[in-house]
């Protein structure tokens, strides 16, 4: 059962993932600010703050379903997010941008949430944001996938927006993070599914060749 399943152990990569994010969710000798007009009038909607606390463990379930229903699909969703995620840090590490937060008053149970959400995460890491990216990424990938029902697309295409705008109304992101992971998610996607393509077919050719012999 373990060799069958061995595959879900590449998901450990998260923990380091992780780790890396951490130690660059640090302000630079330089942090810029990309809020526009637009994200001005956007409000602060605490109760948004709940998909987007979400967020990984649907992450997580996505991956889970993927590789239930394809393998191949499962390999393209997690590498891809991990060449994401490196490519993140590594602007990160470069351009760090801050977005301003509110100051929560309130003490009920959501905006306790909220306060432990900012004091989790710092205000930096913010462009391209690694919540839209993913969450992109999840509804990519199942359109691009055979097994896509009616269901599972307003399931995962419903979370994945709401966990998108999400990021804007809790004041984690503003509108050139979502347009930045959209776009980072879309290249990478494309960029890794013509690699898998072309590693399926040398190990086709080689797996002829051997029935050849």
């Amino acid at each position: 059962m373990l060799k069958k399943h061995s595959p879900l152990g590449l998901m450990l990569v998260f923990p380091f993932l992780g780790a890396i994010y951490a130690a660059v969710n640090q302000p630079g000798e330089k942090v810029y600010s990309l809020v526009t007009p637009i994200d001005q009038m956007v409000p602060f909607i605490k109760w948004f703050i709940i998909p987007y606390a979400f967020w990984i463990f649907y992450i997580y379930i996505c991956l889970l379903f993927y590789y239930k229903k394809d393998r191949q699909v499962y390999y393209l969703t997690l590498t891809t997010y991990v060449v994401s995620a490196l490519i993140s840090y590594g602007i990160y590490s470069v351009f760090q941008t801050t977005v301003p937060r509110p100051e929560i008053q309130d003490n009920d149970i959501v905006s306790q949430l909220v306060r432990y959400m900012y004091q989790r995460d710092r205000p930096f890491n913010c462009f391209p944001s690694i919540h839209v990216f993913s969450s992109y990424l999840m509804m990519k990938t199942l359109f691009k996938s055979s097994f896509k029902t009616k269901i599972n697309q307003m399931l995962i295409y419903g979370m994945s927006i709401f966990i998108i705008v999400s990021t804007m109304f809790v004041k984690q992101h503003v509108l050139l993070d979502v347009v930045g992971g959209i776009l980072l998610a879309e290249v990478v996607y494309r960029f890794m599914s013509r690699l898998q393509i072309l590693v399926m077919a040398r190990k086709q050719r080689q797996s002829n060749v051997g029935v050849g012999l």
